[in-house]
């Protein structure tokens, strides 16, 4: 039996003819992963006619201009209604806030959104996300024998870059791939 290695860390880069439409073009930063189970954060989905500026008012909390206009990503399908702050590791909660990668931490708490909005207390990067991918024990690892996804280093550049549309390209062109010579068939050799 192969020893379990974590992704934690790690990006799940979609591969094209994905059979899960939620998921193409995909690309998922790892949070957790055990061999029960494994959940992660889509990077490139903003929320439909969702900014910042819209969910913190929903919170009746007052928020600046700046924060109109700033987007709000669909995590994953798994609780749409649950928020998550995807942040630098230089601002945490005790108790709260989870460091789960050289220089990343998530944080679900109204203070994490507050926080979002401080040009000085704040996190030096962060971005909101609504809901959440998950995979049961030995699903994700099925879907990577499947060539479903490929894997890549966590870079906070990709990770925090606001360019949506061209994030799965460039989290392919950072693995040496051109998404255009890449086949929607799987197989194996």
């Amino acid at each position: 039996m192969e020893e379990f290695q974590s992704l934690v860390g790690r990006l799940l880069v979609a591969m094209p003819g994905i059979s899960d439409p939620r998921f193409e073009h995909a690309v998922i930063l790892i949070c957790a992963h055990r061999p029960d189970h494994a959940m992660g954060l889509r990077l490139d989905r903003p929320a439909p006619g969702v900014d910042l500026k819209k969910v913190l008012s929903k919170l009746e909390t007052a928020a600046p201009e700046t924060a109109a206009g700033r987007a709000v990503l669909v995590g994953g399908p798994v609780e749409r209604e649950r928020g998550f702050v995807l942040h630098t590791d230089d601002w945490l909660i005790d108790d709260a806030s989870v460091a789960f990668a050289e220089g990343l931490a998530m944080t679900g708490t109204r203070e994490a959104l507050l926080a979002m909005i401080d040009p000085l207390a704040g996190p030096r990067r962060s971005v909101l996300l609504l809901g959440y991918a998950g995979w049961d024990g030995g699903q994700l690892e099925d879907e990577l024998g499947e060539n479903v996804w490929l894997t890549a280093e966590a870079d906070p550049e990709l990770i925090f870059d606001p360019d949506y549309d061209g994030k799965w390209a460039k989290a392919l062109a950072g693995l040496g791939v051109d998404p255009a010579r890449l086949s929607g068939q799987s197989g194996r050799a």
